[in-house]
C-alpha cells in the first residue's frame, strides 16, 4: 500500500473542490480526497484557518478567497486576465459574440476568460473549464505554436471525439496545425458542439513565444469567418503588445 505524503493529502483536499463540487460538507471532503474522517478535519482545519477554505453557517465548505488573492499572482492566470479584459472587451463590442482567452496546460487549454456575446451555442464555457487542445479553437492556435515534439506527441495520443467533426486523425490535425501556423489564425468549425464554431488567434510574451490564445465563438450557421478573422487578429496582437510584444523581436 503507497503512504501518501502530507503536501499529497493536502493538495487532495483542495482537489475535492472543482465546477461540480463547489460546496462540499467535511464527509464529502473525506470521500472525494480518499481520507479518513480525522484526517480530513485536520487538514480542513488547517486551510481554513488558513484562509484556502471557508465554512457557512451550515457547515459546508467553499475554496476561500486567500486562494483568490494568490491566484492573481499567476502571470498566466488573473494577471494575464487583467492586461488582456480591455482587448477582448473591444472585440466583444465589435461583433457582441462570445469571446474568450485561454492558455495551455499540458494537454488541455483552460479558460481564463470569457465574456457572453448575444449568440446562443451549445458550448457554455466558464472561467476555468478545460478542454483538449485539439478539439478547439484557442487549443489549435497553441498547440500549432508548440515544439514539433510536443506536437508528435500528442498527435500521437488518443484523440477524444465530441462531434462527428472532431479532428480525431492525426494525419489530419498535423495539416491543421501546419495551416494555423501559415495562416495565424485557427478555425474550429463544430468540434465541441455541432452548432458552434470558433476562430482564434494566438497572443505572443516579450519574447514572442504564444502564451495564451484569444478567441471568438460564434452559431455555425451564421458564421462569417472572413469578417471574423481580422477582429480576432487585432484583438490578440494588441494583447501580445500589451504583454510587451514587438513584430521586430520576432520577424527582425
Amino acid at each position: 500500500m503507497t503512504v501518501r505524503s502530507a503536501p499529497d493529502r493536502l493538495l487532495s483536499v483542495l482537489a475535492a473542490f472543482d465546477h461540480e463540487h463547489p460546496a462540499l460538507s467535511l464527509t464529502d471532503i473525506s470521500r472525494r480526497a480518499g481520507l479518513t474522517l480525522t484526517t480530513a478535519h485536520r487538514l480542513v482545519g488547517a486551510l481554513t484557518e488558513w484562509g484556502a477554505l471557508e465554512r457557512d453557517e451550515s457547515g459546508v465548505y467553499h475554496v476561500g478567497l486567500r486562494l483568490w488573492e494568490v491566484a492573481a499572482l499567476a502571470p498566466r492566470g488573473l494577471a494575464l486576465r487583467q492586461i488582456a479584459l480591455p482587448y477582448l472587451e473591444d472585440l466583444y463590442e465589435a461583433t457582441h459574440e462570445n469571446v474568450q482567452l485561454a492558455v495551455r496546460d499540458g494537454a488541455e487549454v483552460v479558460y481564463i476568460e470569457w465574456l457572453s456575446g448575444r449568440s446562443s451555442v451549445g458550448v457554455h464555457i466558464r472561467v476555468g473549464a478545460r478542454w483538449p487542445l485539439h478539439a478547439t479553437g484557442v487549443g489549435l492556435a497553441l498547440l500549432a505554436h508548440e515544439s514539433p515534439e510536443l506536437q508528435e506527441r500528442y498527435c500521437a495520443g488518443p484523440l477524444t471525439s465530441f462531434t462527428p467533426y472532431t479532428l480525431t486523425d492525426p494525419a489530419r490535425l498535423r495539416r491543421v496545425l501546419a495551416d494555423v501556423r501559415r495562416t495565424g489564425v485557427a478555425v474550429s468549425d463544430r468540434q465541441v458542439t455541432d452548432d458552434a464554431l470558433s476562430v482564434a488567434a494566438p497572443v505572443r510574451g516579450t519574447g514572442g513565444a504564444v502564451v495564451a490564445a484569444v478567441s471568438i465563438v460564434v452559431p455555425q450557421t451564421d458564421a462569417q469567418v472572413p469578417v471574423l478573422v481580422p477582429a480576432v487578429r487585432v484583438a490578440a496582437r494588441g494583447i501580445s503588445r500589451a504583454l510587451g510584444w514587438r513584430p521586430s523581436a520576432l520577424s527582425g
